[in-house]
């Protein structure tokens, strides 16, 4: 079998509220280029793409004089949408993947589908309402419309947890693994792995 080609896109977005460029790699090491104004979010987005094996880059221009919500909400958007373009007709993948990932007192699940039917459920509060200037809500918000373009179903579920910070670093890291694992090929599936014939 001839090597495969290394499942890549290019996303841009500009509004009124926001400019961002956006370049993700499913076959990647997990190396990182972000500029986004939000630390917090590049934090996370470091150890995303460092547990899901993703090479991802990220230069961000938004209106954080407001808050941070436009920004976080359309990095989420294009990188849905970035996640969706790589993976292409999914021939060949596993489709399904799911992650446990303890952070100390903390436990998050995420286990997701890329079904091309989007549909996302969050279960779990955090203790704060902000770590740091970060808005824990937007957590929410991020993954919401990243299922949301790339078109999977995804469940994210905080078990547990007292710390904010780890419960959010959980999810990301769990997020990471989980799409690494369903975005990876199995030799045994032949064309994509659905009985309708497309996802």
């Amino acid at each position: 079998m001839s090597e495969r080609q290394a499942r890549a896109a290019t996303i841009t977005r500009t509004t009124a509220e926001t400019d961002i460029a956006l370049t993700c790699n499913l076959d990647g090491r997990g190396h990182v280029k972000l500029d986004t104004g939000v630390p917090f979010l590049e934090h996370m987005l470091t150890l995303l793409a460092k547990h899901g094996q993703m090479d991802l880059e990220v230069k961000a221009r938004g209106d954080l004089e407001i808050d941070a919500h436009h920004t976080v909400e359309d990095i989420g958007i294009c990188l849905g949408r970035a996640i969706r373009e790589a993976l292409a007709d999914k021939r060949g993948i596993k489709r399904y993947g799911a992650a446990y990932v303890p952070m100390d007192e903390a436990l998050a699940q995420v286990v997701l589908d890329l079904s091309d039917r989007p549909h996302f459920v969050f279960r779990g509060e955090f203790p704060q309402p902000r770590v740091g200037e970060f808005d824990t809500e937007l957590v929410h918000e991020f993954f919401w419309k990243l299922a949301l373009e790339a078109r999977m179903t995804l469940h994210v579920i905080v078990h547990y947890g007292r710390n904010t910070h780890h419960m959010i670093e959980a999810c990301f890291k769990a997020f990471g693994r989980a799409l690494d694992e369903a975005s990876s090929y199995d030799p045994r599936v032949q064309g994509v792995p659905s009985t309708k014939g497309v996802l």
